[in-house]
């Protein structure tokens, strides 16, 4: 019997499939080159505060929703505490103009035709779609044939309205409306290249109460996954890199890491960055055609800085998530000006700054991560000053939009492509790997590599979409 496991990276993927070898009696280690697990399910600590880098929302957060079961079986998901919100998001103008996107359908389709009364019709469609996805389970693809047959054909009253929102981007869906800030909240960012069919279901889980917010973000999940995976007799090797999976006879037999020491073993699952895997741990032997072509073609989601600031005020009136439409664009770097921007005020999540005070965190998309990296490398003095200038714009907006806000700012923190890179070694500072898109929502990639035995890829590089649900269920 094949026993004995190394699995690359303890992101989310790694962490998962680490817990479910070891319950069924592999041995099994996980490097990690970061000193801490969790990739880019991560948070870190600045003075006081805490800014947190992934988890908006958890879907499989309600007890017998859709997926919560299946985190049931990595980690203790009862002993969280989740928080559902009552606005989902809330979109703004600087002139004003606001546009609340609320988790409850029925206050949701109040508000959209109080506001959007000339998209009546679209809305009624829209929150008829809501209502008739929430509580719906999702097949999961990687299922045998057979039984992803059977879940198909459950839901088979609802197969034509499904293949609708999945044939069509968010740009396509925002033409159906007038609304301006209706119309940016289906199209903006990577959200405009996305099938339709992911914001549908991000809506009736919202609706269901089953995508909420755990206190203590991504690395309260995190360190609960990893102590289940210790618990089970698990190792994990944290600060060591990998630097190439060993092959013989064109199996997978263990993997050398950076400082020329190896680890033998029965399988490889590599839950680290796709590319880096193809073309530096597997030295380009077992890539195809078709593989080259998703890594030539398919979207990514972007890079992104994060700037975080700590601030000494209680703003427990404000919204949680604010998508702010800029009267005057921001430019971020040579290539990327930015008409929005989406802020993240922490103040339901009392563990991220000391009472009284809150954690806000910025986040400006980028895909000009080469940009970052070659000025952190070759200008650090220049990619100092970069983060300094985007800090000071980002907080003039934020004054304008929370006035004074800056006499009462303790910490400045901010994050780059460079800083992704650096920490995940995501290819090009990607946030979550592949966007899900209408050519691409049923086709995920194969898990294993052709004529490579004894090894499997999971993670955001096999599923599009990105986000945690994807590396549990990899």
């Amino acid at each position: 019997m094949s026993k004995r496991i190394v699995i690359v990276g303890a992101g989310i993927a790694g962490l998962c499939a680490g817990v479910y070898a070891q319950a069924c009696g592999y041995q099994v280690e996980i490097i990690e080159q970061h000193t801490e697990a969790g990739g880019l399910a991560t948070s870190w600590k600045r003075g006081d505060y805490t800014f947190e880098n992934c988890l908006q929302w958890l879907v499989g957060s309600r007890p017998g929703g859709d997926l919560h079961a299946l985190w049931q079986e990595v980690f203790d998901i009862g002993r969280l505490t989740f928080v559902n919100h009552d606005e989902f998001t809330r979109l703004e103008k600087e002139n004003g103009e606001t546009l609340r996107i609320y988790a409850d359908v029925d206050r949701l389709e109040a508000e959209l035709l109080a506001k959007a009364p000339e998209d009546r019709e679209q809305i009624i469609q829209l929150t008829h779609a809501i209502r008739s996805c929430t509580g719906m389970a999702l097949p999961d693809f990687d299922l045998p044939w057979p039984q992803l047959a059977l879940a198909f054909l459950r839901l088979a009253p609802r197969l034509p309205m499904l293949q609708h929102w999945m044939g069509m981007s968010g740009d396509d869906y925002a033409q159906h409306f007038k609304h301006d800030l209706l119309r940016r909240f289906f199209s903006d960012g990577a959200m405009g290249r996305m099938s339709a069919i992911a914001v549908l279901f991000t809506l009736a889980w919202q609706n269901d109460r089953n995508a909420g917010y755990a206190l203590g973000g991504s690395r309260a999940i995190i360190e609960a996954i990893t102590a289940r995976f210790g618990a089970l007799g698990g190792h994990l090797r944290l600060g060591e890199t990998v630097a190439e999976i060993l092959i013989d006879d064109d199996a997978a037999v263990g993997v050398r890491l950076n400082d020329g020491s190896t680890i033998t073993a029965d399988w490889v699952i590599s839950a680290a960055d796709g590319h880096a895997t193809l073309h530096q741990l597997l030295k380009d032997r077992y890539r195809d055609r078709k593989l080259d072509e998703r890594y030539a073609t398919e979207p990514t989601f972007p890079s992104y800085l994060q700037v975080s600031f700590g601030v000494a005020r209680d703003l427990s009136g404000q919204p949680g998530l604010v998508s702010l439409v800029l009267e005057s664009p921001l430019q971020l770097d040579p290539q990327t000006r930015l008409d929005a921007l989406s802020i993240r005020i922490f103040n339901f999540d009392p563990t991220f700054a000391p009472l009284g005070k809150t954690a806000i965190t910025c986040f400006l998309p980028t895909y000009n991560h080469a940009y970052w990296t070659d000025l952190r490398r070759d200008e650090p003095q220049r990619y100092a000053a970069e983060k300094a200038r985007i800090a000071k714009a980002v907080l003039t907006i934020l004054e304008r939009r929370l006035p004074e806000i800056s006499g009462h700012v303790e910490v400045t923190d901010v994050a780059t492509p460079a800083s992704v890179i650096r920490f995940t070694g995501n290819w090009k500072g990607s946030m979550e790997g592949w966007i899900m898109t209408p050519s691409n929502v049923l086709a995920p990639l194969q898990q294993h590599l052709p004529g490579l035995r004894r090894f499997l890829m999971a993670g955001q590089w096999v599923r599009p979409g990105g986000g945690l649900p994807g590396g549990l269920m990899t």
